[in-house]
């Protein structure tokens, strides 16, 4: 029995030294003077210190915060330590959208991530800190917020991708407190039609993101990711698009995050 006890004390300890590690950290935001925490998970071979990594950044949704992926993805660790990927849960608040509000100066949402939150990232972190290297996504509002950084930002990011993603929010216009962060639909109508995906991948460079997003057929986002995909189709710009059975639910969202980062993988893998 005692040798029997060593043997699992041992096989348990090992495992220990080798599983994801999970940081939570607070990142000062210039733009919006504040400290804002922001978790990072760590692969088992971050403990080499030779080893440098590619960085996927996971966008939190509505009502939620950076501890969610965590607290809801039980697998997240293993999860990572499989795909060997820095991921970087920044919190994007209650409600933000992930923009810098035009109606609300004290929020800055789309630079904290795309420019302190990297900034702190590369500075802290053994990362391969260029965007071929970097990806974005994101769950819900997380989906909208990591398309709409990527898309304004696509000498930062080079891949991007939204699980049940809100890629159209106009036929929403009375959820989510979205009207606090753009204005109401009415005086600010432009706002309603220039930061909502499916209009602005018009303007998009059909080569310069390698692009991912699914959603489940019984959510109520199915629709206009449906219309954002059949866009696509028709302005010619490569994605892979994914509908499989579900809902608007982290059950959902822990087997699809899982194809994601395979599908990140596959494009870290041809930059190396």
């Amino acid at each position: 029995m005692k040798i029997l006890a060593f043997l699992l004390f041992t096989i348990t300890y090992c495992l220990s030294l080798s599983a994801a590690t999970v940081d939570t950290i607070l990142i000062y935001s210039p733009s919006m003077r504040k400290d804002i925490k922001c978790v990072i998970i760590k692969p088992d071979s971050y403990q080499d210190k030779n080893n440098r990594f590619p960085v996927v950044f996971l966008l939190h949704g509505h009502s939620d915060s950076y501890a969610t992926c965590v607290q809801e993805i039980p697998n997240i660790k293993n999860i990572v330590d499989n795909f060997q990927q820095l991921i970087v849960c920044p919190d994007g608040g209650y409600n933000s959208w992930y923009f810098d509000s035009p109606i609300d100066s004290s929020r800055r949402y789309e630079t904290h991530v795309s420019k302190e939150v990297i900034e702190y990232v590369d500075a802290h972190y053994r990362t391969i800190a260029d965007r071929y290297h970097r990806a974005i996504t994101g769950m819900s509002m997380g989906g909208h917020g990591a398309f709409y950084i990527a898309l304004r930002h696509t000498d930062i990011f080079g891949a991007v991708g939204s699980t049940s993603g809100g890629v159209d929010f106009t036929p929403f216009k009375s959820h989510w407190q979205i009207d606090k962060q753009i204005g109401d639909s009415i005086n600010y109508k432009k706002n309603w039609f220039n930061m909502t995906i499916v209009n602005m991948i018009d303007q998009y460079s059909a080569s310069s993101l390698s692009i991912i997003f699914d959603c489940g057929t019984e959510d109520f986002f199915i629709q206009v990711n449906r219309h954002l995909h059949e866009k696509m189709l028709q302005l010619h710009i490569p994605h892979d698009y994914i509908e499989r059975p579900g809902g608007h639910t982290y059950e959902y969202w822990q087997n699809s995050i899982v194809y994601q980062l395979l599908f990140f993988k596959k494009y870290f893998d041809t930059k190396r």
